[in-house]
């Protein structure tokens, strides 16, 4: 803990905002991780099965029930969103289900972008941080005794590259995040996007068979 601490210190004032983004990256990557995870995920294909049997054993309402029971995944919103349109027409089936996925799909890709920014911010300040440091130890190392030059200019450098290592350690397990965080998003919005239009079909050939 000590090596640490003498770590930010040494690295200067620049430390402070790099570890202001550290906060906001853990803080978005935590809260992402929890919705996307375990909140808005679901095994789409094992639900979607259940729907389909409901749905062709003419079931609407056990399968309403069915997505209730899975109140904030992403995929049950847009599955209730069309069932409840079941008995209505072509059109107004797909602008129900249309409508959901306009107000779930941001709710998905929601301050995950904000990741990839946050982790160019690190980096851009770490060496904005090592810049100013190297800047300020020349100055020092100019005005020092020529005996101690060496000895100064070395621990200056060392110092001011501690911003840039900071930077790093911030901006790179950020990227890690942020691409583990898209492709769970994008698994979520390819379901919706593949059940929806299966969704659709069937209930609408279901309405054409019930007109026969």
């Amino acid at each position: 803990m000590s090596n640490i601490a003498a770590f930010f210190l040494e690295g200067g004032p620049w430390m402070i905002p790099i570890a202001i983004v550290s906060a906001a990256v853990l803080a978005i990557a935590i809260e992402r991780v929890v919705f996307l995870f375990f909140k808005y995920n679901i095994n789409g294909s094992a639900f979607w099965a259940q729907i389909k049997k409901l749905v062709m054993a003419n079931n609407i309402d056990r399968g309403v029930k069915l997505c209730n029971a899975a109140p904030n995944a992403a995929l049950p919103k847009i599955i209730k969103a069309g069932l409840t349109r079941a008995n209505k027409g072509e059109i107004e089936i797909q602008n129900a289900v249309e409508e959901a996925s306009l107000e779930v799909i941001p709710l998905l890709q929601k301050r995950t972008g904000s990741l990839a920014t946050l982790a160019s911010l690190a980096t851009l300040l770490g060496l904005l941080g090592t810049v100013m440091g190297l800047i300020e130890a020349f100055k020092v190392v100019a005005e020092a005794p020529a005996d101690q030059r060496p000895a100064l200019l070395n621990k200056a450098i060392s110092a001011a590259m501690g911003t840039t290592g900071f930077g790093l350690m911030v901006a790179i397990p950020a990227l890690f995040i942020h691409m583990l965080l898209t492709g769970v998003t994008k698994k979520i919005v390819d379901d919706i996007d593949m059940y929806s239009v299966k969704l659709e079909n069937l209930l609408i050939s279901r309405g054409k068979g019930a007109e026969k």
